[in-house]
C-alpha cells in the first residue's frame, strides 16, 4: 500500500504512522493493515472501511 496508515502501537500506547503496511483480510472477510511501529518494531493493524452497499 502508497498511503500512510495511522494505527495505534499498544507498546508504545500512542497512534503513529504504520512502516511497512500490507493490505490483509482478517477473518469475516473484513479488510485491513498490517504494518510496524517505526519506534518499537512491535506488529500494528488497523481495520479498514469494507464500503460494501
Amino acid at each position: 500500500m502508497d498511503e500512510q496508515v495511522i494505527g495505534y502501537c499498544v507498546k508504545c500506547k500512542t497512534k503513529r504512522e504504520m512502516k511497512d503496511v500490507t493490505k490483509v483480510e482478517i477473518k469475516p472477510g473484513r479488510p485491513a493493515a498490517k504494518g510496524k511501529c517505526p519506534v518499537c518494531g512491535t506488529g500494528m493493524y488497523r481495520i479498514l472501511s469494507s464500503k460494501k452497499k
